[in-house]
């Protein structure tokens, strides 16, 4: 039997949303960006504001931690349910992205404005609209939720959440729940509500290709020495076939391809490749787009290399010359069942194969991370399709996530192998990370109906 509050929840939920946006508004004003360069007292100040917003909404303990050279988590507690009652673990973070360029913005990244449905600013989406989630849901049961609550906001997310497995090691007890909810994942497309059972996690290098101890006169030189910036092109077009399909050997020893009624529910996923297009940004005569089913494994089942810079000289300053290296930094989105540190060490060992007489290679590790994917047989991901629909007024899809998550794994086995509901308000035409970021005002009414509507389930035992 539902919780006999629930739906009284869901109806607080829409009746406070107005507050809610201004509320949301007031965070996204403070520039919090955990990159290194950018005013960390400014993360601290979100912190404050985080904490300030739990409280009000009735979490009876709320902590700012911050452990030396860490920036500021947020924990709060109340745990007035009681034993018998399920523990909830709600996960957001409050840092956020630098602004890009800010002459590319159609307003200031940190004055946030609302706009045909949409309220714009950096992190209006990723990720204090989540933080917005969780304050609604509780203050929809009036500050006293029929479950256990605990919240974990992060301060350093966006910048590796480098951190998080030693903070987790440390107040593990703390942290102790029968589920975690992460408010941090985005819906397939506007207006459909997602449960996220997959993340790819990723492989990141830099490499350096020199040839010559410092460029030349391609006058007087051309022709008679090497050239390392088509060498080092020749190397990355090497990397992938003319599908794009990655070729070095090994590295897709693990992938499992979808099985039957995986592909099916591929399928079933919405998808509309004029507007798939449209959101990419994909120009005129473009190849044609696959079908749904095989756009969708691609993006969740399929490891693909993208060529994230690559550099020689500086633009617009460069004269004749032959340049004396070239540098480039080489991203592999990986997969469940993949090995980040494998898929480095393939392809790392492929490229040194490929490096010309007379050149010198050197390889730098950028960044790691491990994929993730879960089984979704456990109750709580039922309670969370039903909360949801009820949230959505529609059923929800499970997708999979093209992006890295890195701290989940670790995590949910830290915390006891608990379940981890991935949900989230971002949408394609969002641009999270990007300039003009945005949250569809539809959507996070809806996922704020719904986590309050989840708290009512998880209480009846999912």
């Amino acid at each position: 039997m539902p919780h006999p509050a629930t739906a009284a929840a869901v109806t607080a939920a829409d009746a406070g949303f107005p507050a809610l946006v201004e509320r949301l508004k007031a965070l996204v004003r403070i520039p919090s960006c955990s990159f290194p360069g950018f005013d960390h007292a400014e993360v601290a100040r979100s912190a404050v504001a985080t904490a300030d917003w739990l409280r009000a909404v009735g979490m009876p303990v709320v902590d700012i931690i911050t452990p030396p050279g860490v920036l500021p988590y947020v924990v709060g507690e109340d745990r007035r349910a009681g034993p018998g009652a399920p523990t909830v673990l709600l996960y957001a973070h409050h840092d956020v992205q630098p602004p890009l360029r800010r002459e590319v913005w159609s307003s200031d990244p940190f004055d946030p404005v609302e706009r045909e449905g949409r309220l714009y600013g950096r992190g209006a989406a990723d990720d204090k609209a989540g933080i917005a989630v969780i304050a609604s849901a509780l203050a929809a049961w009036g500050g006293t939720p029929p479950v256990n609550v605990v919240v974990l906001i992060e301060g350093e997310e966006e910048s590796g959440s480098h951190h998080m497995a030693d903070f987790i090691a440390a107040h593990r007890a703390r942290l102790q729940a029968d589920a975690l909810v992460i408010a941090d994942l985005a819906n397939v497309d506007t207006g459909v509500p997602s449960l996220t059972a997959s993340l790819r996690g990723h492989v990141g290098i830099e490499i350096e290709l020199r040839a010559l101890r410092a460029p030349l006169h391609s006058g007087m030189w051309g022709g008679a020495v090497p050239d390392p910036v088509m060498a080092l092109c020749r190397m990355i077009a090497g990397l992938t076939d003319e599908r794009g399909r990655i070729r070095v050997p090994g590295i897709l020893d693990r992938v499992r391809g979808p099985t039957a009624d995986e592909r099916a529910d591929l399928g079933r996923v919405p998808y509309d490749p004029e507007r798939f297009a449209e959101l990419a940004g994909l120009l005129p005569g473009h190849p044609p787009l696959p079908d749904g089913a095989t756009l969708h494994e691609r993006l969740w089942r399929v490891p693909a290399l993208a060529v994230n810079g690559i550099q020689a000289g500086t633009r617009g300053q460069v004269g004749n010359v032959v340049m004396d290296a070239a540098w480039a930094r080489i991203g592999i989105r990986i997969v469940p069942d993949q090995r980040p540190e494998e898929v480095r060490d393939l392809l790392t060992a492929w490229l040194r194969t490929q490096v010309p007489d007379g050149m010198q290679l050197a390889i730098t590790d950028a960044s790691h991370g491990a994929p993730w994917a879960t089984a979704t047989g456990h109750p709580a991901f039922a309670a969370m399709r039903r909360s949801l629909a009820a949230g959505y007024g529609r059923e929800p899809v499970t997708i999979g996530c093209g992006a890295s998550i890195p701290f989940v794994q670790a995590m949910t086995e830290a915390l006891g192998g608990i379940p981890a509901l991935l949900i989230g308000v971002e949408d394609p035409a969002c641009a999270a990370h990007a300039e003009n970021e945005s949250v569809h005002l539809g959507d996070l009414r809806s996922a704020c109906r719904s986590l309050a509507a989840f708290l009512g389930h998880a209480a009846d035992g999912w």
